[in-house]
């Protein structure tokens, strides 16, 4: 189809007749004729229909119109997004976050880049797996993970440690006196809100209870972190949270801290693939933090 055709068409169809668009063109009205004649051969399909003196639009016509519509507002939206673009670049950064963090620690994680300019920050939130997929197909320019990846001949990684944070227990205040009472003993007695076995920590939350020879009470497991302290404040449990963003949890959630869980860490891994040039945003990221090591 001729995209030129078509806006002879369209002026046509608004002003209501060849002499009008011909004149609003500033071409002879048989240029109109032949543009629009064009257009009807290319479709199929007759646009027009006479009624009385004038033309008028026939259903396909309506059809064409309609969608002629949105096609010239686009274009006459153009130029204005090119410079816009032009003038205030996006910088796009795709991080895939592994379904067992703690998403206000990645918040905190990420927050050496949240005030750069134009910043167009793309969250995907999946299994490990699954999220190493997408990092090598190049979807994604940095995978957030709570341990480093198995390590894979096929696949040409870094890692590097972001940050970690010690952990403590928390209750809603109708456990908080029980759970506080001769801490950590009292552990024993308290119902307990953990993470599924997919997370990291959950090994070394397990190990906790085992030094301390202690039986937890384990009433609830949850794979979502922000759902563990869900059910966690209505009272359901006493549930781990990350020391980093204690403040945050003690105000939202309306708990009180138990105790720390001494020799415990939530960790967040940076994963990329080696690049010749590294994505200046992920290389901020990285800036100032351990060394990476290669896989």
């Amino acid at each position: 189809m001729n995209y030129h055709h078509l806006h002879y068409f369209w002026v046509v169809a608004t002003e209501g007749g060849m002499a009008r668009a011909a004149e609003r063109l500033g071409v002879a009205v048989q240029t109109v004729s032949a543009q629009v004649h064009q257009l009807e051969r290319a479709l199929g399909v007759s646009l027009f229909k006479p009624e009385g003196r004038g033309l008028t639009l026939t259903e396909a016509g309506q059809v064409a119109l309609a969608q002629a519509q949105q096609i010239f507002q686009l274009g006459a939206q153009l130029p204005e997004a090119v410079r816009a673009a032009a003038q205030a670049p996006t910088l796009r950064l795709a991080v895939g976050l592994a379904d067992g963090l703690p998403k206000l620690l990645v918040h905190q994680v990420l927050s050496p880049v949240l005030g750069v300019s134009n910043l167009r920050l793309q969250c995907f939130e999946d299994n490990p797996d699954d999220l190493l997929a997408a990092l090598a197909l190049h979807r994604l320019d940095l995978v957030l993970a709570d341990r480093p990846p198995a390590a894979n001949p096929n696949l040409r990684l870094y890692t590097h440690r972001l940050g970690g944070s010690g952990m403590g227990w928390y209750a809603a205040p109708e456990l908080h006196a029980k759970a506080a009472s001769d801490f950590p003993r009292s552990m024993a007695g308290v119902p307990v809100l953990l993470p599924t076995a997919h997370a990291a920590v959950r090994t070394p939350l397990d190990r906790w209870f085992q030094r301390l020879d202690l039986r937890p009470q384990v009433v609830g497991e949850f794979q979502d972190s922000a759902l563990l302290k869900t059910f966690g404040a209505s009272g359901l449990g006493v549930f781990p949270a990350v020391d980093a963003v204690h403040e945050h949890v003690v105000q939202r959630y309306g708990v009180l801290r138990v105790g720390a869980i001494e020799g415990v860490e939530e960790q967040v891994w940076a994963i990329g693939t080696e690049k010749r040039v590294q994505h200046p945003l992920v290389a901020k990221l990285l800036a100032g933090t351990g060394p990476k090591t290669a896989s």
